[in-house]
């Protein structure tokens, strides 16, 4: 194992209330079993995540939204209680945004990678995206950013439906809104009324060419970087089950060499001198090109799937950078797998009932020599335990309200203006 400098602890900032992020959880495993104390700042504390016997302590963050100025008054106070420099490492989209914006005036408390404060913010605004992938000629889904409601419905039209609707800033939405991050659109009308709703959205509305999906179109790379886009520590891997099916995050993922992902991604990040954790995510067409569709500035919730034979990751490798630490070189184990449990099951029980048996995958943990848990680990069973608890629940009250709107004089839902379907971080199939 390389050599830490345990004498700086490390804060983890998430603003994203989901209580269930295995991200956090192996970040916390992953320093703490450096011998590194760790802190986490969360919008939502208290869950399995908290139960941890590598974490050090837990903060709390005040109810959301969480603007910048409170958000540094919280982390200074933070740091006071540390009583000592941390290394920050923000684990969602907003909280790196955040954090770039106010590490000029986090400097002597904590440490964060040297780059531009609006370089987090620029490569997660989805328009800026598609920009950026025009100007290095990477494969990128055709986009248009409609200036009008007739615009929209044209566009919808010309791109093929259905297509794939964006907001351009997806942190930018308040939960209030009910409006989503991705929405398949499959009408022009449809497109029409969501561009009317974008002043509430808060950011401009993408419509993207849709990408067919299937077995082997989804893959992703992780990286940490250092001065001037030089990779630390990187690889790519492929989804090979996904919650929701074929359209969300990933429930197993296989870390395999794929040597036009990791160009793409090695490119991206020497043309922008990208210094820290980045998780990009692509899908194969079917000429063979791989696409760009999301460049996240922090850690992917299955980091750990790119741990190398010494125990070195991403976050770790961040660590020592930011300390001064050296980096050793990599010792890489492709094959590995990552299963996050919870979504690994439900996305095998919807598979083997949906209607298309193509999505029913073969078992891809057989035959691999090792597998990475998010939830259960032998030395650190309690947010095992924790998760499998507070997800019981959580359906025995999703069943138990099924029931009561299903009842005989239940009052029936009000229907939506506009059709939306999850789509995730990539594409609907």
């Amino acid at each position: 194992m390389p050599s830490f400098d345990t004498d700086v602890p490390a804060l983890l900032l998430r603003l994203d209330p989901n209580p269930f992020h295995h991200g956090t959880l192996g970040a916390i495993r992953s320093l703490g079993r450096s011998g590194i104390e760790v802190h986490v700042v969360a919008a939502a504390a208290g869950g399995p995540v908290d139960r941890s016997r590598y974490l050090h302590r837990s903060h709390e963050l005040p109810a959301p939204p969480v603007a910048d100025i409170p958000l540094l008054e919280k982390l200074c106070d933070i740091s006071e209680r540390i009583g000592r420099p941390a290394v920050l490492i923000p684990m969602d989209d907003r909280g790196a945004i955040v954090a770039a914006r106010l590490a000029g005036r986090l400097l002597g408390r904590y440490l964060l990678p040297d780059q531009p404060a609006d370089l987090p913010e620029r490569v997660a605004d989805k328009a800026e995206l598609a920009r950026l992938c025009g100007e290095l000629d990477v494969p990128h889904p055709a986009t248009v950013i409609p200036g009008s409601t007739q615009e929209a419905a044209d566009a919808a039209t010309d791109l093929g439906l259905p297509v794939i609707a964006k907001w351009s800033r997806p942190w930018l939405l308040s939960p209030s809104t009910g409006l989503r991050s991705t929405t398949l659109v499959r009408t022009p009308d449809e497109a029409r009324r969501l561009y009317e709703r974008s002043e509430r959205a808060g950011s401009a509305l993408l419509l993207q060419r849709q990408l067919p999906g299937g077995p082997d179109t989804d893959w992703f790379f992780h990286g940490c970087f250092t001065h001037g886009g030089g990779c630390l520590i990187g690889g790519s891997g492929r989804k090979e089950r996904a919650w929701p099916l074929r359209t969300g995050l990933t429930a197993v993922g296989r870390w395999l060499p794929n040597p036009q992902v990791e160009r793409a991604s090695l490119r991206l990040a020497r043309h922008l001198g990208y210094r820290g954790i980045l998780d990009l995510d692509f899908r194969r067409d079917a000429h063979g090109r791989y696409h760009l569709l999301d460049f996240n500035p922090r850690p992917g919730a299955q980091f750990r799937l790119f741990t190398d034979s010494s125990g070195l990751d991403v976050v770790r490798a961040l660590h020592l950078d930011l300390t001064g630490r050296t980096v050793p070189g990599r010792r890489s184990t492709p094959g590995r797998v990552f299963r996050a449990e919870n979504y690994a099951l439900l996305s095998a029980v919807t598979a083997a009932f949906a209607e298309r048996p193509r999505s029913a995958l073969p078992n891809v943990i057989r035959g691999s020599t090792e597998v990475e848990r998010a939830w259960f680990a032998a030395d650190d069973p309690m947010p095992f335990l924790a998760m499998t608890g507070a997800w019981l629940r959580r359906g025995a009250r999703k069943g138990a309200y099924r029931m009561r709107a299903a009842a005989p004089g239940s009052t029936p839902h009000t229907a939506r203006a506009v059709t939306t379907h999850r789509v995730g971080a990539s594409q609907q199939p």
